[in-house]
């Protein structure tokens, strides 16, 4: 059986695209108007409705719910947050651990939530392993786990090879850093669920309803116009297709693959029965896990950026890069050298300027907005719903400030990317530094980052 390229992704293929919800069918109000269907406007939808039932919200979707990020991640819920080192030093290493510390809590608060409603997602608290396979890996391994625990992780592990071994065997793997704040699960699974669960509180979703244009009041559609007093943009990787935002977050392509089902045999020679998340400390890094039925499902940045900020439409991958992530599965685990393939795809994330995640609400005008999470959405958007229905609340005079809405993340201004050609020239250059990095550390015995790719950090932002 060949690999099944695209159609969309493993998890839809495994679980089955939903049923289309109805377009939106002309003009029409809210009080609340949310534009896209991903785990930030569900979620968003969520929690306002839960706190505020009397609400009417709207949800728009280009195409269905869980299209984008939210249906094709590696199912990573976890406590990492994109910029939390330059909200450090933006506002101070205090505001940072607060910023953490609801990271940390934000993994339980949605497995929590999946309880209460019912949500079975394949989830499995196994934490969050990382590995180094190089010296120069190694050496940033404890760098970072030094830095996590500085910011409040203390229930974070350092181990070594042999410990390592004993959680996964991985080979050459040199040492590992875990933390128990993450989760595996299913993601559509779970943006299916989490669908059902607000369309049961009242929410009204149209699906196939494509948003052209956001101005204050207004969210413009083919099929009409819905105004109301807040819009809020919840696109993440999509977001350079509506008018104006071209440059606003760069759609950073990310790609993975499934494995056929593995026997019985060959997971006992790999280990991995904490079924934790897996990753690296590649500068072009890997994520992966152990899915509940046996498989293993891994990624990476294969053609990291598409000219113009053009996404792409059904999660089709190049060949190269299935077997770029193919020999990666190998290198971690020779062992399946045989093992088929049977799914490869694709997604975008989105990337401000500076690489920090934030979430706003412009009280002037009611726009609001969350993403740019660099691929930790999962959790990260969780988080940011929440503060949107705080800064809702607050605005619309229901509450005061909250612990959430004082977070250093909340309203924070980033510049727009350069224009092409330079954006293209730019992100192509970084990733080859990037791979080109990874190859000289793996075949080298410095124990040291390699130069250029603490350059090419510098330069990109990163």
């Amino acid at each position: 059986m060949s690999t099944v390229n695209g159609g969309i992704s493993f998890w839809y293929a495994q679980d089955g695209t939903p049923a289309p919800r109805e377009p939106l069918p002309g003009d029409t109000t809210a009080d609340v108007c949310i534009v896209g269907g991903g785990y930030t406007g569900l979620w968003t939808a969520y929690y306002l409705k839960k706190a505020v039932p009397f609400l009417n919200i709207t949800v728009l979707e280009a195409k269905f719910c869980g299209y984008g990020a939210s249906g094709r991640n590696g199912g990573w819920l976890y406590n990492g947050i994109a910029g939390r080192d330059r909200y450090a030093k933006l506002h101070g290493h205090e505001a940072a651990v607060r910023l953490q510390q609801a990271m940390n809590a934000t993994v339980t608060e949605v497995l929590d939530v999946c309880e209460t409603e019912k949500i079975e997602a394949d989830q499995h608290r196994g934490g969050v392993l990382e590995i180094a396979l190089s010296p120069a890996q190694l050496a940033r391994l404890k760098d970072f786990h030094v830095a996590e625990v500085a910011f409040g992780e203390t229930d974070r592990a350092l181990y070594g090879a042999r410990e390592t071994a004993d959680r996964i065997r991985v080979t050459g793997a040199v040492g590992s850093s875990w933390t128990p704040h993450g989760a595996r699960l299913h993601p559509v699974k779970l943006v299916k669920g989490l669908a059902a669960a607000v369309e049961a509180l009242g929410v009204v979703i149209h699906e196939s309803t494509p948003v052209t244009e956001i101005r204050p009041k207004h969210a413009v559609t083919p099929y009409g116009t819905v105004r109301a007093p807040y819009v809020l943009r919840c696109t993440e990787g999509f977001t350079a297709t509506l008018a104006g935002q071209r440059r606003t977050w760069l759609p950073m392509n990310s790609s993975m693959i499934a494995t056929e089902p593995l026997t019985d045999a060959q997971w006992e020679s790999i280990g991995w029965e904490g079924r934790e998340t897996l990753g690296d400390m590649a500068h072009a890094y890997v994520y992966a896990q152990r899915t509940a039925d046996g498989r293993i499902a891994l990624g990476g940045r294969g053609v990291p950026y598409r000219f113009g900020s053009k996404t792409d439409n059904d999660g089709r991958t190049q060949p190269q890069t299935i077997e770029a992530l193919r020999d990666i599965l190998v290198r971690f685990f020779p062992q399946l050298a045989g093992v088929r393939v049977d799914h490869a795809w694709s997604g975008v994330l989105g990337v401000p300027r500076d690489w920090c995640a934030t979430v706003t609400l412009d009280r002037s005008t009611g726009l609001g907005w969350a993403g740019g999470y660099v691929g930790s959405g999962v959790a990260t958007a969780n988080l940011a719903a929440r503060t949107l229905r705080d800064l809702i609340k607050e605005d619309s005079g229901q509450s005061g400030p909250t612990d959430l809405t004082a977070l250093p993340w909340v309203n924070h201004k980033v510049r727009k990317w350069e224009p092409e050609p330079l954006r293209w020239l730019g992100v192509r250059t970084m990733y080859a530094a990037f791979r080109g990095a990874d190859h000289r550390e793996a075949t080298g015995h410095a124990a040291t980052t390699d130069r250029v790719a603490l350059l090419a950090n510098r330069l990109s932002g990163r």
